[in-house]
């Protein structure tokens, strides 16, 4: 048997290879600014994290629901609902979920040559209170978050990567510019046959699904949703089944203390060692490695 390492349900989390963060750093946009972890933990009870060495990353948390803390330069901070911080890089910090009623956070790391303009204009290692109004757009602010979330949980190319950055900005830009936004017309999302596609491959992530299966659930002959798949998302289906297996056997190295021959048939697995070689290959280090450098 395996336990959970936090005791809270529906965590959700990427940490970008280490590859992709240093090819983010050395591209003439992609250096401005860039996520390098993102996530979200609801009803974090007994969530706490203390760095005395400070992160690499200015590290941003909105607080949804719940109560929590958090601690710099020896003063504490106390974040309530509609509350975010931004801890500077490189500051010894602490932060942490209230026992009686533990928060609901969105959390990012990131960095870059914007990064501490941004983060100073919004008040840097401040609590920052959003006030609550008839066009507060509180949910339009959330699905930008997730936004950012699904482009890189839908892989890591250079579109996706961008884009994810832009929407950076938009989302830094929301709370930065909060009158603009909150007069800003609502946008709405669409499905298509590469989600009901993608879909289908979470919802069978211990399985080996073949490229047939997929496309007859998208309703594509296998050539063209191959070709289709390819031109919307980057890389082959195939390839992005791997890399989605890769992504969430990092949410039990993150989560759970399942070993890694238990954990890598979680994801339709059954070769350890292929699994290993296959998840050093995408992430730049071991699973054991991965392990260890757990942030969030």
């Amino acid at each position: 048997m395996f336990k959970l390492k936090e005791g809270f349900s529906g965590q959700r989390a990427i940490i970008l290879p280490q590859a992709v963060v240093k090819a983010m750093e050395q591209h003439e946009l992609g250096r401005e600014l860039h996520v390098t972890d993102i996530g979200y933990y609801p009803k974090a009870e007994h969530h706490y994290r203390e760095r005395p060495q400070g992160a690499e990353e200015y590290i941003f948390i909105y607080c949804t629901d719940g109560q929590g803390w958090f601690e710099i330069n020896g003063v504490r901070h106390k974040v309530l609902p509609n509350h975010f911080f931004i801890i500077p890089q490189g500051v010894p910090h602490s932060y942490g979920a209230a026992q009686s009623a533990p928060w609901t956070i969105y959390w990012m790391h990131f960095k870059g040559e914007k990064a501490p303009l941004l983060a100073s204009s919004l008040g840097v290692g401040e609590c920052n209170a959003i006030d609550i109004q008839e066009n507060s757009r509180i949910e339009d602010r959330i699905k930008l978050f997730e936004e950012i979330y699904a482009t890189l949980e839908r892989g890591y190319t250079h579109e996706n990567l961008f884009y994810s950055q832009l929407c950076l900005y938009h989302f830094l830009g929301t709370l930065l510019f909060i009158t603009q936004f909150r007069q800003a017309i609502n946008s709405k999302d669409r499905n298509n046959a590469i989600d009901l596609a993608i879909h289908y491959m979470r919802e069978n992530m211990e399985k080996e699904i073949c490229i047939a299966e997929l496309a007859g659930f998208a309703g594509y002959s296998v050539s063209q949703f191959t070709s289709f798949f390819k031109q919307q998302v980057g890389v082959s289906p195939k390839h992005y089944y791997l890399q989605l297996k890769i992504r969430e056997s990092c949410k039990y190295l993150d989560f759970t203390d399942m070993k890694i021959n238990q954990l890598c048939y979680k994801v339709g697995i059954e070769d350890p060692f292929y699994f290993t070689r296959l998840f050093t290959k995408i992430m730049g280090c071991s699973p054991k490695e991965y392990r260890k450098m757990q942030k969030g």
